[in-house]
């Protein structure tokens, strides 16, 4: 396996100048998972349970199609034609959480990238996540490419929701044992929010090909020689499922136009001070469902 790993280091030198002249497209399969004992699980019953995954399904699996050449790049869903109901509101709100077309320019450093917040449309000029990667000597054969592992600590923005979690309190346990005793207040408004909480930094592992020497890779993820196959991110799964190199006719990359154009800093204010906007609400409507205002600006 080391001697698989250094011909493939060679190879990526050998092939500098290839790379200026690559292009294609990479099929990804992206599928995140969710603990559902963390939200109250435990007290489902099983069939209530598969309908919900059955439910989550067309927000957690996705398709998604990264069109690349050796600078610059277009990662985007595969559009797929809705079956049912969807996951309503709750599958909207997480929506906003989520990018759409992100557009890179890797010798500008670039990334361009749409995003939906309750129903107005941003788009987020910024730079490229430059990720401290540590390459390591494993490696793997992914299809008929050979892959090397590579991993790097990535910051995660607080007002990242996708990545929310149930707070894990340590107290929760003698609360409960507390409150068996002792009767609470029954007025009392709990704000659910402060069961939420979103990781500081998430371990992100990376399988690259020098083999495909360009540095790009799914979503906002590059900057490793040669192209990413698979990416473990927190909860989600990224896999590569079919690679289409230098095909006859080539797609052209076109940087996105569609919203209002902002800076990475200025849509985190936006989402802050509407998700602070929404907890107000809900306070001030006694913890009910409803009496919040569309999002305006």
């Amino acid at each position: 396996m080391k001697s698989s790993l250094f011909f493939a280091i060679a190879m990526l030198f050998s092939s500098i100048v290839m790379a200026q002249n690559i292009s294609g497209k990479a099929y990804y399969e992206s599928k995140t998972t969710v603990d559902m004992s963390e939200w109250g699980g435990r007290r489902m019953s099983e069939d209530m349970k598969r309908q919900i995954a059955e439910r989550m399904k067309s927000m957690l699996e996705k398709t998604y199609i990264l069109t690349f050449n050796g600078n610059e790049s277009i990662y985007k869903e595969e559009e797929k034609l809705e079956a049912g109901a969807g996951s309503g509101g709750f599958g909207r709100m997480m929506s906003s959480f989520t990018a759409g077309k992100q557009y890179k320019n890797i010798d500008g450093n670039q990334i361009l990238e749409e995003r939906e917040f309750f129903g107005k449309q941003f788009l987020i000029n910024d730079t490229i996540t430059n990720l401290q990667w540590e390459v390591g000597k494993e490696s793997k054969q992914i299809g008929q490419y050979l892959a090397i592992k590579a991993t790097a600590m990535k910051q995660v923005d607080p007002n990242d929701f996708s990545m929310a979690r149930r707070r894990r309190n340590r107290d929760r346990d003698a609360e409960k044992k507390e409150g068996a005793e002792e009767v609470q207040d029954s007025t009392e408004v709990k704000d659910p929010m402060d069961e939420i909480e979103i990781p500081k930094e998430v371990l992100v592992t990376a399988w690259f090909t020098p083999q495909i020497p360009v540095k790009n890779g799914p979503g906002e993820y590059g900057g490793l020689p040669g192209l990413i196959l698979e990416m473990n991110v927190d909860r989600t799964t990224i896999l590569c499922s079919k690679i289409v190199l230098n095909p006859d006719e080539t797609e052209e990359i076109k940087p996105p136009k569609t919203g209002k154009e902002v800076t990475r800093e200025e849509y985190n204010a936006i989402v802050k001070k509407k998700t602070e906007e929404m907890r107000e609400n809900w306070r001030g409507n006694g913890g009910r469902r409803g009496g919040g205002r569309r999002f305006g600006g």
